[in-house]
Formats: structure tokens, C-alpha cells, sequence
């Protein structure tokens, strides 16, 4: 969105200074009527649609890559990441998504640890619901990241990220999108 006076770009909340030299105040877009605009010649235009999801896009029509990429030269030949000393890798979506989502398991799981840390030292038993919990965050973990690994294409990847809903109107979520699709907490 893109104020315009003729053709330059007014910024929002900033002086600015007409043709005929006439200093405007920094307020001018928000005290000023629809009408004031016009009879300044003060135009609106909106931003050519630069819209995406980031998750998916760098950007507007620059997918994001499913897979990792290996480090090459212009010959084709291996780059070593000088951190670790063997080929360079740049992670993709599957990549950094199964890490995120072990990542989610673990915060899921931490809340509870303190029970298998007791059972270990004292040994008390842990409450049957707290093992089921934890039994179905392990269970969910692996059935997303396999969700994640078998997406063919970006498409796929991102039908991972819709919501399922009823068919009511207005439609109601009937569950969690597939990759946030962890059990509710004990």
C-alpha cells in the first residue's frame, strides 16, 4: 500500500512538500479526509500482489527446495563446509521441519520427565496416563516425520498444513493440521 503524490511515494507519519512548495504535516494521512487527499492529489495504489508463505517460498514464486542440497562448484565438484571439513549440505523443508518437529515432541515431552527421572531414583511408579501420553507424543513425532519424508513434492509438503474441517457453515476444524498433530497435553 502506497501513498502517491504524482510520482513520488509518500511515507506514512512524514513531512512532505507539494509542487508549489507547500510544507504538509507529518500527521497529513491520518487527519486528512478522503476528500483532503484528493483535492491535494494524493493517491493510493495498492503493492502488486508480493504475498507467499514464507514456510513454503523465498519468495513470490521461488519455492522453497523439499530436499537437501549438496555444496557443488561451478565444475560440479564438492564444496567442503569449513566448519566441518566434509561437503557442505544446505538443509531443506524436510530437514528442518522433522527437526522441528522432534524439537516440538521434546517440549512436549519435558513437562513429564521429571516422572521417568523419579522412577529412575526412587522407584515410584509413573502414573498410567503420564506413560500413555508419552507414548502417543513418541508415536505422533514418528507419524509426522514419516508424513514428511513421503511428500513427492512441494504440494505434498504443504497439505501437511491444512486444517481439516466439517463441511457447517461456517466450517469448524474437526482436528490438528497433520504436522501439528500431537496429542493434547495430561
Amino acid at each position: 500500500m502506497t501513498w502517491k503524490y504524482g510520482e513520488r511515494t509518500l511515507k506514512v507519519g512524514r513531512k512532505w512538500t507539494d509542487n508549489n512548495g507547500y510544507k504538509h504535516p507529518y500527521n497529513w494521512c491520518n487527519s486528512w479526509t478522503d476528500q483532503n487527499k484528493t483535492d491535494w492529489g494524493v493517491t493510493f495504489e495498492a503493492d502488486a500482489d508480493t504475498s507467499y508463505d514464507n514456510r513454503f517460498y523465498f519468495a513470490k514464486d521461488i519455492p522453497r527446495i523439499l530436499g537437501d542440497t549438496l555444496w557443488v562448484d561451478e565444475n560440479g565438484d564438492a564444496v567442503n563446509d569449513p566448519l566441518t571439513g566434509s561437503q557442505g549440505v544446505t538443509a531443506g523443508l524436510k530437514t528442518n521441519w522433522i527437526a522441528q518437529t522432534k524439537t516440538s515432541a521434546n517440549s512436549k515431552l519435558a513437562s513429564s520427565d521429571w516422572y521417568v527421572t523419579r522412577k529412575s531414583e526412587a522407584s515410584t511408579a509413573i502414573p498410567s496416563a503420564i506413560t500413555t501420553y508419552r507414548s502417543a507424543v513418541r508415536t505422533a513425532s514418528g507419524a509426522i516425520e514419516t508424513a514428511i519424508t513421503n511428500c513427492a513434492d512441494l504440494n505434498a509438503f504443504k497439505a501437511l498444513f491444512v486444517v481439516p474441517m466439517d463441511s457447517q457453515t461456517p466450517p469448524e476444524p474437526t482436528g490438528n493440521a497433520p504436522i501439528y498433530d500431537f496429542p493434547d497435553e495430561v
